[in-house]
């Protein structure tokens, strides 16, 4: 039995720019950060040939190719996992619409199960690699690449893509005080609100000429805030982010409505730092950079909405569990 930890993840500033169909030709970066809440993935052998999927529902199936989990059938063809396997993915938190790289988490944590699974090693860069062609070339997803190489690489990540095709991740490494002095600004409030981020991506990636503009200026202050981070000034993020909305929300008419664009402007209007809506938009979580000492009137501005606390996560994907016993003996 193989079982994988994956962290989900918030994208800080950038967002938008890792679609290829902007980076290939104007070059994207993206800063994004680990957080300390996880999907699972747990491989185990069968005694028979027959594949089982366990995850909102269950498949039951006797070839890799009828498994409808487009995610677990690619990457069961992507490991050479042809049957005899149970399959089973488990979330933190609801995995559908969260705006936190969640299916993207799935992916490499399918991979490396997988891998693992058959006795082979393989590095983040490949992990995140192998994703991306899962979910963009062979699922067709209209998605970026920044969420892949958040899961698989874990910490705090400055991201730069292309010109062309070639991704540059570079893990920001602070010191305790620095890292603790982030990790206090962070709040995330659940909306309620699910969503199907590949409408809004889609829209996003159709809309790209003509919001060069907006992401351009993404793009550079993902650089501002990178820069800070890296000159000992944390709240260079919080900086970047709230800059970042208003170019944000414009990618596609879905990102925000009016009461998205309410919860932002009711913690930016009690002392955050910055405020935006995690991921595509449209729903899932409000990601907060606030000081410590505003946060208690963030709580109220934002009430009803759940906080969700946050750390940041180190490591990246890993094995938490791994005994290969033979069922035949």
């Amino acid at each position: 039995m193989i079982v994988t930890q994956t962290p989900l993840r918030v994208g800080l500033v950038g967002g938008g720019t890792d679609l290829p169909s902007y980076y290939r030709q104007h070059g994207g970066r993206v800063l994004n950060a680990a957080i300390d809440k996880y999907v699972y993935v747990v491989v185990k052998q069968r005694f028979d040939d027959d594949i089982y999927i366990n995850y909102s529902r269950k498949e039951i199936v006797s070839e890799v190719e009828e498994v409808e989990h487009d995610l677990v059938r690619e990457a069961m063809h992507m490991a050479g996992v042809r049957g005899g396997v149970e399959i089973t993915t488990l979330a933190d938190i609801p995995s559908a619409g969260s705006g936190l790289g969640s299916s993207s988490s799935v992916t490499v944590g399918l991979l490396h199960a997988l891998f693992t699974y058959q006795g082979r090693q393989v590095s983040a860069e490949e992990l995140a690699d192998r994703a991306c062609t899962i979910e963009i070339d062979r699922c067709g997803k209209p998605i970026g690449k920044q969420d892949q190489y958040a899961a698989a690489y874990g910490g705090i990540c400055d991201l730069r893509f292309g010109p062309g095709d070639s991704v540059v991740a570079e893990p920001i490494h602070l010191c305790h005080e620095e890292l603790r002095h982030f990790q206090r600004q962070l709040m995330l409030f659940y909306t309620g609100i699910t969503r199907t981020a590949d409408t809004i991506l889609g829209e996003q990636k159709a809309n790209v000429p003509q919001r060069l503009a907006q992401l351009h200026q993404l793009r550079d202050l993902a650089q501002e805030a990178v820069s800070g981070l890296r000159g000992g000034f944390p709240d260079a993020v919080g900086i970047a982010l709230g800059k970042s909305w208003d170019a944000k929300r414009q990618l596609a008419q879905g990102v925000s409505n009016a009461a998205l664009d309410a919860a932002v402007e009711g913690a930016m209007g009690a002392g955050a730092t910055g405020a935006k809506i995690t991921g595509a938009g449209g729903g899932g979580f409000v990601l907060v950079v606030c000081p410590v000492e505003h946060q208690r009137a963030v709580r109220a501005a934002l009430a009803p909405m759940r906080e969700l606390p946050v750390s940041i996560d180190p490591f990246g994907s890993r094995v938490i569990f791994n005994v290969h016993r033979n069922i035949w003996s």
